[in-house]
């Protein structure tokens, strides 16, 4: 039987209209490894869940969010794989993103990718994947990307959609050496094995990722806190003319993103829910 890594959640429930404040601010005080909004659809609350490989301080948590927020440990089994059972499909722009419950329902017309999780995050159900998957339909209509960074693939999904857009080598990245293990099999289960390079860094410093620079696209779905972290970087291995996706952020977070990024030009927003994705090029 598989390790299975322990995972905390930290979570509250609050007004609708409240909810992405908190996300915010959970993810910039605590770095965690993903924050959900769980809407009630005809309700007038949210959930806010961030979740953890290791135990957050719940005191703390509630100290900074002036509310009390719950931590309790997630069951010890492949939560991750088991969540995917029994969701649908998801269409993000050219894209028909499906499981294995799912198969022998993928509709003609469209780029199918069959993604399964295991351990690492990104399924195409969050918003911000959906979106990024749309993003890159759309640039796909107006150009040919030749050398693509995934930066914090997870699954791989984007990857993978960026090699079935473009035939390309792309390379893909995550500081967690379970979501390159991940990557690697979805893009075998996807037939682009040869196009994907999967390795793990921390950041565009390491070798490997220093190496392939200048990118002329980058697509980066990580939370806003690395994006900041990470601006420099990132705005220095994008070539001249090159694109950048920009994704894991609310809508509150934008501007503030966009001021680390100053030197690219704006693009485009796009937005789901409460969460955005910003697309910006570098000038020549």
């Amino acid at each position: 039987m598989p390790f299975n890594p322990p995972l905390w959640k930290a979570h509250h429930t609050l007004p609708k209209a409240e909810a992405a404040d908190l996300a915010s601010l959970l993810e910039l005080a605590s770095e965690p490894q993903a924050v959900l909004i769980v809407e009630e659809p005809f309700g007038p609350s949210a959930t806010v869940e961030a979740l953890y490989t290791e135990e957050p301080d719940a005191t703390y948590l509630t100290k900074i969010a002036g509310r009390t927020i719950i931590v309790e440990a997630l069951p010890d089994q492949d939560w991750i794989r088991l969540s995917q059972e029994g969701l649908p499909p998801v269409r993000a722009g050219r894209f028909f993103v499906y499981g294995a419950h799912d198969a022998g329902v993928v509709p003609h017309g469209v780029i199918p990718m069959k993604i399964e999780a295991g351990l690492a995050f990104g399924t195409g159900h969050h918003e911000t994947t959906a979106l990024c998957l749309g993003v890159l339909s759309d640039l796909a209509k107006r150009r040919t990307f030749v050398n693509v960074l995934d930066l914090g693939c997870g699954t791989g999904l984007l990857a993978i959609g960026a090699a079935k857009l473009w035939r390309r080598t792309v390379l893909a990245s995550d500081i967690d050496p379970v979501a390159v293990e991940v990557t690697d099999e979805n893009a075998q289960g996807n037939g682009v094995a040869p196009l994907i390079r999967a390795v793990v860094a921390d950041g565009l410093t390491n070798p490997a990722l220093a190496t392939a620079a200048p990118y002329d696209l980058i697509i980066a779905n990580i939370l806003a806190g690395p994006l900041t972290q990470l601006a420099v970087s990132i705005s220095a291995a994008l070539a001249p003319g090159g694109m950048l996706v920009l994704s894991g952020l609310l809508h509150n977070q934008e501007n503030m993103i966009l001021s680390f990024y100053h030197r690219l030009r704006f693009v485009s927003r796009h937005r789901d829910g409460p969460w955005s994705a910003l697309v910006l090029e570098k000038p020549l």
